[in-house]
């Protein structure tokens, strides 16, 4: 995957499977700033802190063996 920020190429090498989770927020064909990136950063950290506030509430649900 290569991403273009702030006008410099960024190539990386990712499991296939991460490629969508990857380009949700970024854009592989168009060039975006470090705002942007920023962004995505937060837009993805969001997701990912209501996962894991989901997931614990199923765990507080579970009873304690």
């Amino acid at each position: 995957m290569t991403f273009y920020i702030n006008n410099m190429a960024y190539t990386i090498n990712v499991d296939e499977e991460l490629e969508p989770d990857i380009i949700k927020f970024l854009s592989l064909e168009k060039h975006i700033n470090t705002q942007e990136l920023l962004l995505a950063y937060i837009r993805r950290t969001q997701e990912f802190h209501n996962f894991k506030k989901e997931i614990e509430e199923i765990s507080n649900k579970l009873p304690n063996l």
